[in-house]
């Protein structure tokens, strides 16, 4: 029997990142996942940034000491033969703490994520790359906090980040296409509503053939959230009745 470093190093991989961090991506887990009637086992990923001259063993040695729970880490659901099937759509999905988890009605991610699991099982290949310093499209939960206060007041979702003195959209998804290109080498259709978004992406080196959208979970408390991404952050509108 291996022992224990054996078992992980072996399910470890170091990716380059910079001249002084690598990406220590880990997997596959099977995770078998279900949601009401929705059931799949998907291929569980995750990935931690680290020093560049970090061994296996050393980032295995120091995860008692990281307290990594204070942080946290991204990670990837895939499906299918995602390596060699000739299609496979991914989404580029942002951690939503109250969407994702507590099913905020303030916002459609939760709708998202779980819609685009089940359009992956469904068309047989794909991934979700959960990115977990993406909150609040990258200012974080706290700030989120404060421009869900501002929004009550009347701000859109674009006016409150600038108020508390933040750009737009602040995410980088440099790491998850890194990490994708770990996972497979062809090109995948990407599961977003935004054409500028995977366009920002195609610039970053991601192999994208195109993208399919997903629109849904439409409810009077995340109306105006949904027309502001049309309106300001160039999302492509497909179903008329959204917006009235």
């Amino acid at each position: 029997m291996k022992n224990t470093v054996d078992i992980l190093r072996d399910k470890m991989q170091l990716v380059a990142r910079n001249d002084q961090q690598n990406l220590s991506v880990v997997g596959p887990v099977k995770l078998p996942i279900k949601q009401g009637d929705f059931e799949a086992t998907f291929q569980w990923y995750s990935w931690l940034t680290v020093n560049a001259t970090d061994s296996k063993e050393d980032v295995l040695q120091s995860l008692a000491k990281s307290n990594l729970a204070f942080g946290q880490q991204s990670s990837v659901l895939v499906y299918g033969d995602f390596a060699n099937a000739d299609d496979a759509l991914i989404r580029m999905h942002s951690i939503c703490h109250t969407g994702d988890i507590f099913g905020s009605q303030r916002c459609d991610c939760g709708y998202q994520l779980h819609e685009s699991m089940k359009m992956i099982v469904e068309h047989g290949c794909g991934a979700i790359f959960y990115l977990a310093d993406h909150e609040g499209r990258g200012i974080g939960l706290f700030s989120k906090s404060l421009a869900y206060l501002l929004q009550e007041e009347g701000h859109d979702t674009v006016e409150a980040n600038h108020a508390l003195g933040f750009e737009d959209d602040t995410r980088s998804y440099e790491d998850a296409i890194k990490v994708l290109e770990v996972l497979r080498q062809k090109p995948v259709t990407l599961i977003t509503n935004n054409p500028k978004k995977l366009a920002a992406l195609k610039e970053h080196g991601l192999l994208a053939a195109g993208n399919v959208p997903l629109w849904g979970g439409l409810t009077d408390t995340n109306r105006f959230y949904l027309e502001t991404k049309v309106k300001k952050s160039g999302h492509i509108l497909e179903k008329e009745t959204l917006i009235v």
